[in-house]
């Protein structure tokens, strides 16, 4: 059975999928060395994003947020997925928004 946060991260895998033919994506593993990531880095018409999916409720750590800002503040668009529909957090339907947009060039 999957965790929470694999099921969470099964359904942004299943969204980036819709949108292969114009997107690069990939999801570094963690190994303990070098710089810390977030959990899906892609590129979509010349537009960096990045995912970090939780499971429900849960928010990124201290470390995560730090890289969070960095890649805003470089001009990336995070997402930060937990699986609800919090206010304060972007859900599924933002993500494929989003994409839509970028691949559509409006």
């Amino acid at each position: 059975m999957a965790t929470p946060e694999g099921r969470v991260k099964a359904q942004v895998t299943k969204i980036l999928q819709e949108f292969k033919s114009d997107l690069y994506y990939e999801m570094p593993v963690p190994g303990g060395y070098g710089k810390s990531g977030l959990d899906y880095i892609g590129c979509i018409k010349g537009q960096m994003f990045s995912v970090e999916t939780k499971a429900p409720g849960k928010r990124p750590t201290k470390r995560q947020d730090m890289v969070i800002d960095k890649m805003r503040r470089a001009g990336a668009k995070v997402f930060v997925i937990d699986g609800t529909s919090d206010a304060d957090v972007d859900t599924y339907e933002e993500l494929k928004l989003w994409l839509k947009r970028v691949r559509s060039g409006t």
